[in-house]
């Protein structure tokens, strides 16, 4: 199945507070979904075992990813990711609360994921782990015990997802906006991108709002300070919108942030710039928007 019924389920963003009051909860499970650049300098899996929410399950985008794609991190089909997550003990009947070890900065992209998937119920900890630590609630160290394996019913939602197809149509005809997430430098070109062998630039006719602009100390920002970020770039968010990024990471927190003005959530264009940056076809832009 397939529909705009799995787009009404908002990606709520929940407070320390909000999930600790929920510890024993057996419907709601908890992701440990961090994900760091290699600029990050830093190892999720080493940090999860050395420090995570009671109880959290550890999400590895890569890991969990269409194992055949020569792309970072891309969606498996329905049926893998299906037996994946039910491997792990989560089901489409769970509330999933993702949270990462930087404060918002992969947990978007898991909770994305499984809402593309079909899961009626998903948030993010707003600020993660860092706001977690300095409330000063508990942490656990090593491997939890493991859940009884689940069912997870995957209804993939077409809508929330953007192929490189559907982004160069959108920038030929008008028909959507398409928002790079990166950095300004490296939208710009002026900064050379973190993977090799990729062209430094842009989409031409994209406009450029850097993740970091919508956040602030690792939460998410207001949204008014969301809304005039929106507007700075010259977006228009009363018109469908397009998100991207480096690989599809930072361009769910584009899709959070807009979906928490009260818009209807963004598609992702999963392959982003690995994808389109790669391909000797694709047009390339540099300088400002």
């Amino acid at each position: 199945m397939t529909g705009p019924e799995f787009r009404m389920a908002k990606i709520d963003v929940v407070s320390p507070a909000w999930l600790a009051e929920r510890f024993g909860d057996p419907s709601v499970v908890v992701l440990d979904g961090s994900y760091y650049l290699p600029a990050h300098g830093r190892d999720a899996d080493a940090e999860y075992l050395e420090a995570h929410i009671p109880g959290a399950i550890r999400f590895d985008i890569d890991a969990v990813k269409d194992p055949n794609s020569p792309l970072p991190h891309m969606l498996p089909d329905p049926d893998e990711f299906a037996a994946a997550v039910g491997a792990m003990g989560i089901s489409d009947r769970h509330t999933i609360v993702a949270y990462d070890g930087l404060g918002l900065f992969a947990a978007p992209r898991v909770a994305w994921t499984f809402r593309t998937f079909g899961a009626p119920r998903v948030a993010v900890l707003d600020g993660g782990l860092p706001a977690w630590r300095a409330t000063g609630l508990p942490l656990e160290r090593g491997e939890p015990e493991p859940r009884d394996p689940a069912t997870f019913a995957a209804r993939f939602d077409e809508s929330a997802v953007a192929d490189r197809q559907a982004v160069a149509r959108a920038l030929a005809n008008g028909t959507a906006q398409v928002v790079d997430a990166r950095s300004a430098a490296r939208f710009t070109g002026e900064e050379q991108e973190p993977r090799a062998g990729m062209r430094s630039g842009h989409m031409p006719g994209t406009r450029n709002v850097h993740y970091a602009s919508l956040l602030r100390d690792g939460r998410l920002a207001d949204k008014a300070s969301i809304e005039a970020a929106l507007a700075a770039a010259g977006v228009d968010p009363s018109r469908p919108i397009l998100t991207t990024c480096g690989s599809g990471v930072t361009a769910a927190i584009l899709v959070l942030a807009i979906e928490q003005t009260g818009r209807p959530a963004p598609a992702l264009y999963d392959g982003s710039w690995a994808e389109w940056g790669s391909l000797g076809d694709t047009p390339v832009a540099t300088g400002p928007a």
